[in-house]
């Protein structure tokens, strides 16, 4: 049976003296992040919330079109690191959206959005329910 190391294992035959160079970074702006949601309701309300440290509101743009909303934005990278040398970059910066397809009726007109603290809501009142009807079908 062959013998597999554990994955926490280095190699015998790996040279660790020096760091491993790495080329995978994207470069600023190469991709679109994907912003983090929660969304819960209450009686009247559909309520999205979403963090986004480091965005100017300025910078975000909100739009719906019929059930479908949508959030892109941007996080500028700081001046005072834009050309430093990174060891660890877990941050993301640079163009974001997201998109999902509402699950109630909305009033479009009455929605509104603040940003706190870099926590984004946006309260979006729910559409007052249709209320079922009834239709006689004539026998002729």
């Amino acid at each position: 049976m062959p013998h597999h190391n554990h994955p926490t294992q280095t190699p015998k035959n790996q040279d660790n003296s020096k760091p491993k160079e790495t080329n995978d970074w994207l470069p600023l702006g190469s991709h679109e992040g994907q912003l983090s949601l929660d969304i819960y309701q209450t009686d009247k309300d559909l309520i999205i919330k979403s963090t986004i440290a480091g965005a100017n509101p300025n910078d975000i743009q909100i739009y719906l079109k019929n059930d479908l909303l949508t959030i892109r934005g941007k996080r500028n990278l700081p001046a005072d690191v834009a050309d430093a040398d990174f060891l660890f970059r877990e941050c993301y910066w640079g163009p974001f959206s997201r998109s999902i397809i509402l699950p109630v009726e909305v009033q479009a007109d009455k929605i509104k959005a603040s940003m706190d603290n870099g926590v984004l809501t946006i309260v979006l009142p729910k559409a007052p329910q249709a209320k079922q009807i009834i239709i006689k079908i004539k026998n002729q």
